[in-house]
């Protein structure tokens, strides 16, 4: 009996380190619900780097766009909820929960906060053959040809989207929406000059504006953008009380361990708060975000209640 309980005692050893590893212990995903090349990509890829440095296991991001970033979000909110599958969101997301009525999940439901990332700005880029120079100028233009200029979004319920049917319903003008598969080929569409007009990044639309292949018109914050400073705002120039922003977070499926939240959330903001990040994100036009899971929750309800509104008002649908 002795040495049975010895052999018991022993193999209780051997597992108790197994069973005590920290999280995380193989490979997480981090889902993107868009395409490559926009700044919920480009910022996933730089978490995700950061994470497995610093947790020593590969974070790998995932691009699953299509549906308004619907078919990315249903992955994630049906896997496991383990923390090896997380969702880089934005405010397409809380946009959609008024817009898209018929979605196979619930934000706030299926999902849980688990931290933020950062904000921008968005610019109104035209391509250079519209013959508007000002913001003024193209919404008289837009006016007397009604219908006949476009813009472009990476899809239904995305910030881009949003911010040019807010123009639209505040300005008074009637603009085609054109929406694609991702940001970056909405954006080769204003260049290439198949769409006329479209509301961006900053963090994303700024090279081009600098190498002259779109016109900037406006910028969508109530003040002007630190890395756009020559360019007026949306508000400034000719549509008063006009603001719109893309602002980035981290989610998980509903019932995912409160403390592989904590601990994701700590990570990300001491990531977030490296003065080299910062400096390198102020020069984009990225504004970085710090929040408690819990106080990025409210976040996210309260911007679900905001854009409700803003689709009643502008009239938004889905095409």
């Amino acid at each position: 009996m002795a040495k049975f309980s010895f052999v018991v005692l022993a193999l209780a050893a051997l597992s108790a380190p197994a069973a005590a590893q920290p999280y995380p212990t193989k490979p997480v995903k981090i889902v993107v619900p868009f395409g490559p090349g926009g700044p919920a990509d480009v910022y996933a890829r730089l978490i995700g780097k950061e994470l497995s440095d610093v947790l020593k296991q590969q974070f790998v991001v995932e691009n699953k766009p299509g549906a308004g970033a619907v078919i990315g979000t249903d992955i994630v909110a049906k896997a496991a909820p383990d923390g090896y599958t997380l969702l880089m969101m934005s405010n397409t997301h809380t946009t959609n929960e008024t817009l898209l009525s018929k979605k196979p999940y619930a934000l706030m439901r299926d999902l849980v906060a688990v931290a933020p990332v950062n904000s921008s700005d968005l610019v109104m880029v035209v391509n250079p053959a519209v013959p508007a120079k000002t913001l003024k100028e193209f919404i008289a233009l837009a006016k007397a040809e009604p219908g006949k200029l476009s813009y472009a979004s990476s899809g239904p319920g995305t910030p881009y989207h949003m911010a040019g049917e807010l123009f639209k319903a505040m300005s008074g003008t009637d603009i085609l929406h054109v929406p694609h598969k991702g940001s970056g080929e909405a954006r080769a569409s204003v260049i290439g000059g198949h769409v006329s007009m479209m509301f961006d990044a900053v963090t994303a639309m700024k090279g081009h504006v600098e190498a002259g292949q779109v016109r900037a018109l406006a910028t969508t914050g109530m003040t002007r953008s630190a890395v756009m400073p020559d360019v007026p705002t949306v508000n400034e120039a000719g549509v008063p009380g006009y603001e719109a922003t893309i602002w980035l977070g981290i989610m998980a499926p509903a019932g995912t361990p409160p403390e592989i939240v904590a601990k994701l959330n700590a990570e990300i903001g001491k990531i977030i708060a490296r003065p080299a990040i910062r400096e390198a994100w102020a020069k984009q036009g990225a504004v970085p975000m710090t929040m408690t899971p819990a106080a990025f929750t409210t976040y996210i309800q309260g911007d679900i209640d905001k854009w409700a509104k803003v689709v009643e008002k502008s009239g938004a649908k889905v095409q």
